[in-house]
């Protein structure tokens, strides 16, 4: 059995901008607390082997996901779920004032950074 206090500070960035923090990992997968400024627009990425469930904090932002058969927008608010299956295209940004802040669970473990390919998005890259 393990347990991890919540980081003070991030651990690392995510490939695609967002501030990350290291909550748990196992076997079959792993945790991390997300956070995007007000402001920020992530890289669009795919991943080729994780699925990822994701749960909003707080803040306000927007993901677009793409895959060979729907291509959508969804609102990210406080309490809001969502899916990113494998192969799925995505990106999000925060349009809140406050930080978008969200809980990120990834089946399998997260391999490395090398698991996210750039990829076009919606949206134009805040940096």
């Amino acid at each position: 059995m393990k347990q991890t206090p919540f980081p003070e500070t991030a651990d690392a960035k995510s490939p695609a901008g967002a501030d990350i923090r290291f909550l748990m990992n196992g076997q079959t997968g792993n945790m991390i607390h997300s956070t995007v400024p007000p402001g920020q627009i992530n890289r669009a990425t795919i991943h080729a082997t994780v699925s990822e469930f994701w749960f909003v904090l707080e803040g306000a932002g927007e993901i677009w996901r793409k895959d060979q058969n729907e291509e959508r927008v969804t609102e990210l608010t406080p309490g809001m779920s969502i899916d990113i299956p494998v192969g799925t295209a995505f990106q999000y940004r925060s349009i809140g004032d406050i930080p978008l802040k969200f809980i990120c669970i990834s089946m399998p473990p997260w391999p490395g950074d090398h698991e996210a390919v750039y990829v076009n998005g919606p949206w134009i890259a805040s940096f």
